[in-house]
């Protein structure tokens, strides 16, 4: 049997290549752009629980008697103010980042389906999709959020309400569960952006709708998807440290200008503190701006072949989800 996510291995580095090169700077920003939005939205947020629980004791010997407790200074309304108000103001921002990566993922895909990369012209046509995506993403981070929270309560519980210690035994007995959940649920992600949004797009579906209509392939061809997934992620791995290796270079490299201007803002410190509060300010900023293009500027082939990676994969299983059929043909001829 014909493994597709073998073949599709070489056939997503030449529509890579053929997307990417020659070289185009216009191209390249205007997927960083994308690029920043598609991987900054798909990342996970880690929850960590910990801490233990105190109990009082009476006066020892030879200790003074504390007749009345320690006062607690609860915040007042102002200090409630300004804490809802930081809050509601992170929960802005991360979701905003959410909803702008879900319809970039719309705008990444016609870009490799059209071989041509317009944010502003695929954002038009393609928003209301990104809604529906950004919709079932919260869904998603919902229940599984809920799910989680079900396993870990009768573990954390006494911490909890301050009435013993987390329970060891049901915490090692709830770790495989978390984990099968978080296999399930970054599965029903992946699966989501890498042939959902594909099926959206050619079919003009919701999301519910398209994930009803990719359910058939995906259970006639579960061997394909299933070596799709072990390859996907062993194609990742490697991807994830050869491009760390290509930061750590560029980082290096980027460094060298900025820390000479530094040093010479330490220099101008003792002679002209301002001057040189403000070289070393303008240097540091500068290297972290640099540091961002040179992690965004080695992103842009590596999810450019993964999701060209997704597409073959998707168009081998059923050739009405093709939306690279012409470059599939090109690269296979």
């Amino acid at each position: 049997m014909t493994l597709y996510a073998v073949d599709a291995i070489d056939d997503a580095i030449d529509a890579t290549r053929s997307l990417l090169w020659p070289f185009d700077v216009g191209r390249w920003l205007r997927l960083m752009l994308v690029v920043f939005f598609v991987g900054g939205a798909g990342g996970s947020t880690t929850s960590q629980f910990g801490g233990s629980a105190s109990t009082g004791s009476g006066p020892q010997p030879g200790s003074l008697p504390q007749p009345y407790p320690p006062e607690t200074v609860l915040p007042g309304g102002a200090e409630l103010l300004v804490i809802g108000a930081v809050l509601a103001a992170v929960a802005a921002v991360v979701l905003g980042l959410l909803f702008v990566g879900s319809v970039m993922e719309f705008v990444f895909v016609e870009s490799l389906r059209r071989e041509a990369v317009s944010i502003r012209r695929y954002w038009r046509d393609r928003w209301r999709a990104g809604v529906r995506l950004f919709g079932f993403r919260l869904l998603l981070g919902a229940i599984t959020l809920t799910l989680a929270g079900a396993v870990l309560t009768p573990a954390l519980l006494p911490a909890l309400s301050g009435e013993g210690s987390v329970a060891v035994g049901l915490l090692l007995l709830a770790a495989p569960v978390l984990l099968g959940l978080t296999v399930v649920s970054g599965l029903v992600g992946g699966f989501t952006t890498n042939f959902v949004v594909p099926v959206m797009l050619v079919e003009e579906r919701s999301v519910v709708s398209a994930w009803r209509r990719f359910w058939p392939v995906l259970t006639g061809q579960w061997k394909q998807y299933a070596a799709y997934v072990a390859l996907a992620f062993v194609l990742r791995t490697a991807a994830g440290v050869l491009s760390a290796v290509a930061v750590v270079y560029g980082v290096i490299a980027a460094a060298i200008p900025f820390a000479i201007t530094g040093a010479v803002g330490l220099t101008l410190l003792s002679v002209a503190t301002p001057v040189g509060a403000a070289l070393i300010a303008v240097s540091v900023v500068l290297f972290v701006l640099a540091v961002v293009a040179v992690a965004l500027f080695v992103s842009v082939p590596v999810q450019t072949y993964l999701r060209y990676y997704a597409l073959f994969v998707l168009g081998d299983t059923d050739a009405e989800f093709d939306l690279i059929a012409e470059r599939r043909r090109a690269v296979r001829e």
